[in-house]
């Protein structure tokens, strides 16, 4: 497990995670940017979400599921939002699986 510090933005952490090979990428300008580089390590579009962590709160405040890497109208998610439940908790499992 890693321990989250503020970075970029401080009391924000701008992360994309895979939910399908379980992979959490942190902290850069854009998600787009962290996308970027997990696609150029073999993860697949497809399995990519975009999140913002807050590491100051905690429960349901911690985990923001807002990025425009989420908007993909052909995978059913039409939002910056995380719209499928079963998806956010992959999310969910993942985070929790690599950050205390």
């Amino acid at each position: 497990m890693t321990a989250i510090l503020p970075g970029y933005f401080g009391d924000m952490i701008k992360a994309v995670v895979d939910v399908r090979q379980g992979k959490l990428g942190l902290d850069a300008e854009l998600h787009a940017d962290i996308e970027k580089e997990m696609l150029s390590q073999g993860s697949q579009q497809a399995d990519l979400w975009g999140i913002n962590l807050y590491p100051e709160m905690d429960g349901d405040d911690f985990i923001e599921f807002d990025s425009l890497i989420n908007i993909r109208p052909h995978q059913g998610n039409r939002s910056r939002d995380v719209l499928d439940p079963a998806v956010r908790k992959q999310i969910i499992d993942v985070v929790n699986s690599l950050i205390q």
